[in-house]
């Protein structure tokens, strides 16, 4: 297949090129002129850099302008430089406002900073550099990580929670469970996940990365940002700096929270009373005979088991972590381990997690060793089967016991010795016993894992640094279910009891050498980095499973030796990969004012074939600080800067190791020979396309960054598109092929657009001291092709990806938008039914009784089928905010956090669940149509006994009648501590010491009636579906931190 070339993408690309060469040569020959200039005298001048208090300011920045010649204070501000008469110093200290001074004839001077409220000075990491966040050309988010080290979290996403802007995280309650984190939507049909690096080492999103142990976190959204990392950098990247040593004597720091967890918000279920006069009027409108036992049941009730209670529970949260730290000029240290625990909020589910982690480093004259090494071993523990925990929990019947020596009767319950409590014939019930599947089917993690790098530096001259980086991640993780006698739902078979065990090994090498430079000329600045990077990747699968356990004695054995049923399961994989980039950033200044940034990365992945593996990936950004312009005289503004970035990123994660080859498998299909047996050969199971190639993502940025009000007010705003083109998507084959392995083509592309705005207003003055952030983000995600689908029925391109029958990802709409057929109430009397007919005079639904739901019949042919569906709202939110507050009083200090989404619509499937009538439990609110109760929603009651053929129709799965709106306003976080003061400190021997109380989750305000509004779906074409998924705990802690 040939694919037409874009012209002005082409055209672009070349102009960009040729800028970027003419640009290095420029600056090259400046830094060279400017090296010829001839050397004044000099002299020596020392000095102390103070705050206004008189506090000593270290680490501070004094540069003489104009030459590549700088120091830093030291822990008690002092500084010594040389410098030449007619010099000029500029003073640089992160936190307070920068200063420059002409020097005299002063030998020995005071340099006082001024604290500033502004956060453009804090230093923001954007990939093998560090600049001044007021020197961004492109979008970047910076954590708080001060707000974030207040949430009680496992992982690092689910911390920062409406924090940043552009970034969407969905959380979920179950223990060791991954946050789901977006940032600029979605770009892929099969991969969302961003990019990490940790301390330079690529990594993801594991839940084994200790929260405590970072020191910041950073986010990069655009192109411009992102494109140093090419190919990685479609979804963006979150940059993680670990804590480190500073200068000082040893700190030993320790923190502990321990804190009660809970599900805030559980279903209002009937109780047994309650649901047997409901069931048996759902029988009698249906001319259906009541169950032997719910008759029995409902004459005299003896059973009513709470099943949400039974499944539910109160557990422990727990976080403590150590650590040591220090350094001096030449060495800097930090040690830290750590260990976490959740019990989990519900019965047969844990995780627990020990980190141990060292980084240093030490300079020699002009080397640089360090290291950054992490140790990690957790343990997760859950049921197997697949049996949902809270969709099986509302569903199931309250006149079923937990456990009862009458459910093992043999003939009733078969395979059923524990006595696990069940639906029967005469209760019948479709859900799972969970507590049933906790104790039967157990599934444990083992995982264990080291990651970390180690890397040298060299400075060659004072404006060049050269740097080696070697990384590695190695990772086991070890699975085991083990599976005894027992059933969990009455229609289940019997199943044999069973081991499995999988072992899987993850190998990463990372190898990268880098040249940074530094140099200033006069008003010029250039900076900037060259390099080349090699990532080598490779995991091993291997599985085996034996069913049919050994039991002596009511103890079982465990171990696939020891089973002696036959080996159901046996086999293993190996994959590889390979990717080679060099990477480029020049970020160029003129007089503070003028800002340009370009960058590219040249990738080459063995994920494709030999034609096609190279890539591409430029970007330029350019910013332009309005605020120090002459004719900008506002006083009210402190600063003042206009930017805009445009650029390429690539993706390929969608694919497999060898996907651009013809997989062949092996079996036993040839019969021949004598005597004739099953010969082994190979066939093709899958066809090839060796021309599928990178995914691309092409990206627009405009946006600005203020100060105002003496700097305690800044402001961002960001407007941004992304389109992602040749988006990889698996095809549809024709039958006639004879082989159900489609191959990937590049014939997708996604849009995404949206807006971002946020603020920080700071109040630092008197004796209470205040800050509050704010920001909002809107996504709009459409799709803009999904290739050749073949057609449907009636011959018309399909120009559709189906999931469900009720989530359509179409062309000219959001992925996953939800894809309905459409209610129109409830019929109120047989009349109603017989007038509705299409202009043919056909009755619509003929079935339909009164207290039944009408369905619009869209496409006028007289009947309710798919045909009729309609698009009925999305699962994106039109708007996604965040609020956190801070204050202080003396040693008292508060933060509270919400987090508020808007516009989305979800579809509750525990409910659907729940209001099909179909032997399951009801909810307490529930209103059912009857001739005296026709102001609702809710139909007639009644059982789908093939007889009362409308009550399926009222339960189809492809109907708004599920969706719910999914805004919600919920307070993330509040906490009030108390930080001792140090005069009474020191008495102990201690540094600091604060303790707090917190509760997390405390409310949430909405309208859906399911558990959680905020939906941990992590498929991207239903994620607004709520099939049961974990909600968010609510948390209640202590916590205490102290130094000395």
């Amino acid at each position: 297949m040939k694919y037409k070339k874009n012209g002005s993408t082409k055209s672009r690309l070349i102009l960009l090129q040729r800028v970027y060469g003419q640009l290095l040569l420029f600056c090259t020959l400046l830094m060279i002129t400017n090296s010829l200039h001839s050397q004044q005298t000099s002299r020596l001048l020392k000095g102390k850099i103070i705050e206004d208090s008189g506090s000593p300011i270290s680490a501070a920045t004094i540069n003489i302008i104009g030459k590549n010649q700088k120091v830093i204070s030291d822990d008690s501000g002092r500084f010594q430089i040389q410098i030449a008469d007619g010099d000029s110093l500029e003073i640089r200290s992160i936190g307070h406002e920068e200063k420059k001074l002409f020097i005299t004839d002063q030998q020995d001077i005071i340099i006082t900073l001024a604290f500033t409220h502004t956060d453009l000075n804090e230093v923001v990491v954007i990939g093998y550099q560090s600049v001044l966040k007021k020197d961004l050309t492109g979008a970047t988010g910076v954590a708080n990580m001060n707000n974030a080290r207040k949430i009680s979290a496992g992982t690092i996403a689910e911390s920062i929670q409406g924090t940043i802007p552009g970034v969407t995280v969905r959380n979920g309650g179950a223990p060791g469970q991954n946050s789901l984190i977006e940032i600029r939507g979605v770009g892929s049909f099969s991969n969302a996940s961003p990019l990490y690096v940790i301390d330079g080492m690529l990594s993801d999103a594991n839940v084994t990365i200790n929260p405590d142990d970072i020191e910041s976190l950073q986010i990069l959204k655009d192109a411009s940002a992102a494109a140093i990392y090419g190919s990685r950098a479609g979804n963006g990247v979150v940059i993680i700096t670990t804590k480190k040593g500073k200068n000082g004597p040893p700190i030993i720091a320790f923190s502990a929270k321990y804190g009660r967890q809970s599900i805030p918000r559980q279903m209002k279920l009937m109780d047994a009373p309650q649901y047997l006069q409901t069931v048996s009027q759902a029988y009698a409108n249906s001319n259906a005979t009541l169950p032997s036992f719910v008759s029995s049941q409902l004459a005299n009730n003896t059973i009513d088991v709470d099943w949400q209670k039974a499944v539910y529970r109160a557990s422990s949260y727990q976080d403590y972590n150590v650590s040591v730290s220090g350094g001096s000029p030449t060495s800097k240290y930090f040690i830290s381990g750590g260990y976490y625990q959740n019990d989990g909020t519900v019965v047969g589910n844990s995780f627990n997690r020990a980190s141990f982690r060292i980084n240093s480093e030490v300079k020699k004259g002009i080397l640089t060793f360090g290291e950054n090494l992490t140790l990690t071993a957790s343990n997760n523990k859950y049921p197997g089967g697949g049996v949902n925990a809270f969709t099986n929990t509302s569903m199931m019947l309250p006149t079923i016991k937990v456990q009862d020596p009458s459910y093992t009767d043999p003939i009733n319950y078969p395979s059923n010795p524990q006595g696990w409590g069940m639906g029967s014939t005469d209760n019948p019930s479709y859900a799972n016993n969970y507590l049933a599947a906790a104790s039967l089917d157990k599934i444990s993690i083992a995982y264990g894992k080291v990651i970390g790098n180690v890397y040298a530096g060299l400075k060659l001259t004072n404006w060049l640094d050269y740097k080696f980086n070697a990384g590695l991640e190695v990772s086991y993780d070890y699975t085991k279910e083990v599976r005894d006698t027992g059933v969990w739902r009455y229609t289940n078979q019997p199943s044999p009891t069973f081991v499995s065990e999988n072992r899987a090994r993850f190998l990463n090498i990372l190898l990268e050498h880098t040249l940074n430079f530094n140099k200033r000329f006069g008003l010029h600045s250039i900076n900037g980095v060259v390099g080349f990077s090699r990532i080598a990747q490779q995991q091993d699968y291997t599985t085996a499973a034996r069913t049919n356990l050994q039991n002596f004695d009511g103890t079982l054995y465990t171990t696939i030796g020891s089973a002696v049923g036959s080996a159901s399961v046996n086999g293993g994989t190996t994959s590889e990969w390979r990717n080679h980039g060099w990477l480029s950033r020049i970020n160029y200044t003129y007089n503070d004012k003028y800002l340009l940034t370009l960058t590219g990365r040249i990738d080459k992945s063995s994920r494709f074939a030999p034609s096609h593996r190279t890539g591409y990936f430029p970007s330029m950004a350019a910013a332009w600080r309005i605020s120090k312009e002459k004719f900008f005289n506002v006083d009210w503004i402190s600063d003042l800067k206009l930017r805009g970035s445009y650029g390429k990123l690539g993706f390929s994660d969608a694919l497999g190791s060898w996907d651009y080859l013809g997989l062949v498998s092996s079996t036993a299909r040839g019969i021949y020979g004598q005597p004739q047996i099953a010969n082994l050969g190979q066939y093709r199971a899958a066809v090839l396309n060796p021309n599928i190639r990178w995914e691309k993502r092409q990206q627009s940025d405009i946006g600005f960054d203020a100060a105002i009000l003496n700097n305690r007010l800044s402001f961002s705003f960001d407007w941004y598109r992304s389109i992602s083109k040749d988006v990889l998507l698996q095809v549809p084959l024709a039958n006639y092929l004879g082989t159900s392995g489609s191959p990937f083509l590049n014939s997708g592309s996604i849009r995404n657009t949206g807006v971002e705005f946020s603020a920080t207003y700071r109040n630092n003055s008197g004796p209470f001291k205040w800050d509050v952030s704010g920001n909002f983000t809107t996504i709009k995600n459409t799709v803009l092709s999904v290739g050749d689908q073949g057609v449907d029925a009636s011959g018309k391109a399909i120009d559709y990806l189906e999931s469900a029958t009720f989530a359509r990802s179409q062309v000219g709409h959001a992925m996953g938008a939800w894809y309905v057929i459409q209610t129109d109430g409830l019929f109120q009397s047989y009349e109603e039914v017989l007038n509705y007919k299409n202009v043919a005079g056909v009755v619509i639904q003929p079935n339909a009784k009164p207290g039944d739901i009408k369905y619009k019949d869209l496409n006028g042919d007289g009947q309710i089928t798919n045909a009729d569906r309609a698009f009925e709202g999305s699962p994106w939110p039109t708007l996604q905010t965040g609020l956190q507050f801070n204050g202080t009083y003396k040693g008292f200090n508060v933060n509270v956090q919400f987090i508020g989404i808007f516009g989305n619509k979800i579809y509750n499937g525990v409910r659907a669940g729940l209001d099909g009538y179909q032997l399951t439990n009801f909810r307490r609110d529930l209103s059912p149509w009857t001739p005296d109760n026709t102001n609702t929603s809710d139909p007639r009651l009644g059982v789908d006994n093939g007889v009362d053929l409308s009550i399926a129709a009222n339960n189809m799965a492809q109907t708004d009648r599920w969706l719910e709106n999914g805004s919600y306003v919920r307070l993330r976080n509040f906490e009030i501590g108390y930080g001792f003061e140090p005069n009474w400190l020191n008495r102990l021997g201690l540094k600091t010491l604060r303790v707090s109380a917190s509760a997390q989750n405390l409310f949430t305000i909405t309208k859906y009636k399911g558990m959680d509004p905020d939906v941990a779906n992590g498929n991207l074409g239903q994620r607004g579906f709520d099939g049961g998924y974990w909600p968010s705990s609510r948390i209640f802690s202590l916590g205490i931190n102290l130094e000395f």
